[in-house]
């Protein structure tokens, strides 16, 4: 799902690399055209700070579709405000170099992550309240939230870049993603 996210086709040639039939859709396609075993959600350059405006059809998606989401930056940044957090300017933004630390080694889309990693990330926002029903799976020095999940729902969000070889075995959260979809 585009967001207008600068690294959206890096994630779609991942997906394929490994197997997966992919295609590169708007997000502003009907969610009644979408036939997906799972959706990842591409970052994007747009600020979610102090707005309530919609990306796209996302809500739709969340909220009727039954498959497994990955959320990239801008598409982790919506998932959190779309179940209730927030999103504020970050503190300290992070281009570049982030050191990883995972708080949830048992999450399937941490499976064979190490405890410690370096990842790539480029924003100036964050989300800055975790919503309700999620919990958090990574975080860095100035970013509590590097990565959550819904506790009862295949739902995940990373805010830095799985998708760019900057990120160490970035590769790996789209296997452990592929992995909850039904293929």
């Amino acid at each position: 799902m585009d967001n207008g996210g600068q690294w959206t086709h890096r994630e779609w040639r991942v997906l394929r690399d490994l197997g997966a039939e992919t295609r590169i859709v708007p997000n502003t396609t009907p969610f009644e055209e979408l036939e997906a075993d799972g959706i990842v959600l591409s970052g994007g350059a747009l600020s979610l700070e102090g707005t309530d405006a919609p990306l796209g059809a996302v809500g739709s998606y969340l909220d009727r579709g039954e498959v497994p989401v990955l959320a990239i930056c801008v598409g982790h940044q919506f998932l959190a405000r779309h179940f209730g957090g927030k999103v504020a300017r970050a503190p300290s933004p992070e281009f570049g170099r982030v050191q990883l630390t995972v708080d949830r080694p048992g999450s399937p889309l941490f499976r064979d992550i190490p405890a410690s990693l370096q990842v790539w990330a480029s924003h100036s926002d964050e989300v800055s309240v975790l919503p309700p029903n999620f919990e958090v799976l990574a975080h860095s020095p100035s970013c509590h939230v590097e990565a959550m999940a819904h506790l009862s729902r295949p739902i995940y969000g990373l805010q830095f870049h799985p998708e760019v070889e900057h990120t160490e075995r970035g590769v790996a959260f789209f296997e452990n993603f592929l992995s909850l979809c039904h293929r």
